[in-house]
């Protein structure tokens, strides 16, 4: 028989919701310590999910038994609505085949392709970072964005697009995901959000930041072929030898856009927030950029020489993962051991809480970059470290944020000295990506020259 998991009242998860909507993160951390580590929620008092933080039972939902999970309302409905139907809003057929496709763009011969106009990208985004610190102290998020965005645009549209564009794409991206966590925390207010202009206005944004890129790939069409992303997808053909239309190369270009540049300037945020409080870490990771590279430009082959950097990396995005939670829709009634979960049901890996959880890390509030030794590594649970996901859905990216991460990692540090500035309060913020609240504010000097920029 099933063993009954427990369920938070409906009552309690209707008063929770503004908290809810706050900081979900803080809510669902507390009701796994009364709880425990699976439970049934209502979110906002109406959505039934069940959440989880179980090794086994995120295993079960997110690989041996992935073909019964599809993606649930909250990404293919509400992220589909504004972003189309691409790889992170399909599912089933449609998926896989999108999937084969675009993993050609991830491929080892890519990234290496990949690394030289990255590194154009960043030379150009550090001439203004340079600027941006010599007026004093700067908030690094926003910054990082800027820097990891026009990385992802370059990568995928080889050349740089205008600076206005950048912005205008940039922010609607982060404006539009802060109204999909909404809808999603708070479905009471979606009726108003229909009738007072909300959504329309969102929606325009929407509108206006597709028309900059469809414009651009209809440029691409009657130009020659280039060597970045945007080529990938219009090279790729299905088994009827019938390419994507334009209107899907925009959708999974704008998806791409908005999974490789905040997963990787989140995690470089949380980082440079770690590592100026440990100058120990810090200098040991200068060291290891120095012995392997010199002065030699980082490529995609350099990544698996990263040894105790790529530790350091790993223990912040346990810290701060920017995908805190995924979800998932069962297909068909379902058990996981003594767990049913019936047809229909929302389950949502809390990967956050997964990655905090005492009884799978010791100390799990502390930054230890000794967890993620290969030595400590075969000793870690299964599933209990998901950064980007786990299973055939993981993120298809993982390697291009790894190598992107590195490369800003290694040309901040051996350009600059660091430290937070003074009274601040470091908080994270859940959206669809785990965000610093206020920012994270630090004063940037230089070590080196940097390398002089052309106007």
């Amino acid at each position: 028989m099933p063993v009954p998991v427990p369920v938070v009242s409906r009552l309690r998860c209707f008063a929770d919701s503004r908290a809810m909507a706050r900081n979900p993160v803080q809510v669902l951390s507390r009701y796994n310590e009364i709880f425990g580590d699976t439970f049934w929620i209502r979110i906002g008092g109406l959505k039934e999910a069940m959440v989880t933080i179980d090794p086994a039972v995120i295993q079960h939902v997110l690989k041996t038994n992935a073909e019964n999970y599809q993606k649930s309302e909250i990404q293919v409905k509400r992220m589909g609505h504004f972003l189309g139907k691409g790889l992170l809003t399909t599912h089933g057929e449609a998926w896989r085949t999108q999937r084969r496709l675009i993993q050609t763009g991830f491929d080892r011969k890519q990234l290496d392709a990949l690394s030289s106009i990255m590194q154009d990208s960043l030379a150009e985004s550090l001439c203004d970072f340079d600027r941006q610190i010599r007026r004093g102290p700067v908030d690094i998020y926003p910054q990082l964005m800027k820097i990891t965005f026009a990385m992802v645009a370059r990568s995928l549209f080889g050349a740089r697009l205008k600076d206005e564009d950048i912005d205008l794409v940039s922010h609607t991206i982060c404006t539009v995901q802060e109204f999909i966590v909404r809808q999603t925390l708070q479905p009471y207010l979606n009726p108003w959000f229909a009738v007072s202009g909300e959504l329309r206005r969102h929606e325009d944004m929407r509108t206006r930041a597709d028309a900059i890129l469809l414009e651009y790939i209809r440029k691409r069409r009657n130009e020659p072929p280039g060597h970045d992303l945007l080529q990938t997808l219009m090279d790729a053909r299905y088994s009827d030898g019938k390419g994507m239309s334009d209107e899907l190369i925009l959708s999974e270009s704008m998806q791409l856009l908005v999974a490789g540049h905040e997963t990787s300037s989140n995690a470089l945020s949380w980082l440079f927030y770690l590592l100026s409080s440990r100058p120990d870490c810090l200098e040991r990771v200068r060291r290891e950029f120095d012995s392997v590279l010199g002065d030699a430009p980082l490529s995609h082959s350099d990544v698996p020489k990263f040894e105790f950097a790529t530790q350091v990396i790993q223990e912040a995005l346990r810290l701060y993962p920017p995908f805190w939670m995924v979800d998932r829709m069962a297909v068909a009634d379902d058990r996981v051991g003594d767990v049913a979960i019936p047809r229909g049901s929302t389950v949502i890996v809390y990967v956050y809480g997964a990655h905090h959880a005492p009884r799978y890390w010791q100390n799990p509030e502390n930054f230890d970059t000794e967890r993620f030794t290969k030595a400590n590594e075969k000793l870690r649970t299964p599933f209990t470290f998901l950064p980007f996901g786990g299973g055939p859905r993981g993120c298809i990216g993982g390697n291009y944020a790894m190598l992107q991460i590195l490369m800003i990692l290694r040309d901040l540090l051996r350009t600059y000295d660091f430290q937070l500035a003074p009274g601040q309060m470091i908080e994270a913020r859940p959206m669809v990506i785990l965000r610093p609240k206020h920012g994270i504010r630090m004063t940037f000097t230089n070590t080196i020259a940097p390398a002089p920029c052309v106007a």
